[in-house]
């Protein structure tokens, strides 16, 4: 363990600091990055680090432990890699949220999934386009393959940590312009009832993992080759007739998966 007679100071609100400068236990078989790996996930299962928190930078971590900033880095990289930090480009490294329950049954909706963890729900809309309908989008949509769609890109977030990178595909001329209405309601709940469609229920789900590519985990604050959950779904109106399929990809340490019966 890292070595220290007076680990943590008490700040005059009463709390603790964890910027005190501590050195390594040398020659102990272990090493330096994992040691500092260690002591942060105490910290952080000690709630010195709460949920969403941004951590000291490496030069002040460096500091605090009597080491390189390679050897911060290397250790904060473990942490990343146990999924309890996420490293932001320019913004620095936060301290991860519990994974996010998130139920598949017949009523899917993101935003109540968000709200009902206690959490504030976020969806930015990265696209919005007219493409060909490829064969499994065709008949997940019971449409013919190159019949013309509208392709949403989303992206959504809890508490403004990324959750999931998604593509839905909705048949025209029913959903013309959808992404404007997306854009007007903030959800694809509020889109689709604008559309008509006042309720609808999940038809499909499939579940399957595969690595990160580069551009998807610059979205997601993932490291490249982080393991994402891939979900395919089919939704459908009161009638029964297909209005959306959306291939999404959730941060697997932020998202646990619960499928109801």
């Amino acid at each position: 363990m890292i070595q220290s007679s007076d680990v943590f100071m008490t700040t005059p609100d009463g709390a603790e600091s964890a910027d005190e400068a501590r050195e390594i236990a040398r020659g102990a078989g272990i090493s330096a990055w994992r040691q500092i790996a260690d002591e942060i996930e105490a910290d952080i299962a000690a709630g010195r680090f709460a949920a969403g928190t941004q951590l000291p930078t490496e030069a002040q971590l460096a500091t605090r432990f009597a080491v390189n900033r390679h050897t911060v880095r290397r250790g904060l990289a473990e942490l990343a890699a146990r999924g309890l930090v996420r490293a932001t480009q320019g913004r620095g490294t936060f301290v991860e949220a519990r994974p996010l329950p998130y139920p598949i049954g017949p009523r899917t909706r993101f935003s109540e999934i968000v709200s009902r963890a206690g959490r504030e729900a976020g969806g930015r809309l990265l696209g919005s386009q007219v493409v060909a309908a490829d064969p499994r989008t065709a008949a997940a949509l019971g449409i013919v393959a190159g019949e013309a769609v509208i392709r949403l890109d989303t992206l959504r977030s809890a508490d403004g940590s990324p959750i999931s990178l998604g593509s839905g595909f909705f048949p025209l001329p029913r959903f013309e312009r959808f992404g404007d209405a997306y854009l007007a309601y903030g959800s694809i709940t509020g889109a689709l009832a604008s559309r008509g469609v006042a309720d609808y229920r999940r038809f499909e789900t499939r579940i399957s993992a595969r690595p990160a590519g580069a551009e998807e985990a610059t979205h997601l604050d993932l490291a490249p080759g982080r393991l994402l959950l891939a979900v395919d779904s089919i939704n459908v109106d009161s009638d029964g007739t297909p209005i959306q399929f959306t291939r999404a990809l959730f941060a697997a340490d932020r998202t646990e998966i619960v499928v109801e019966s």
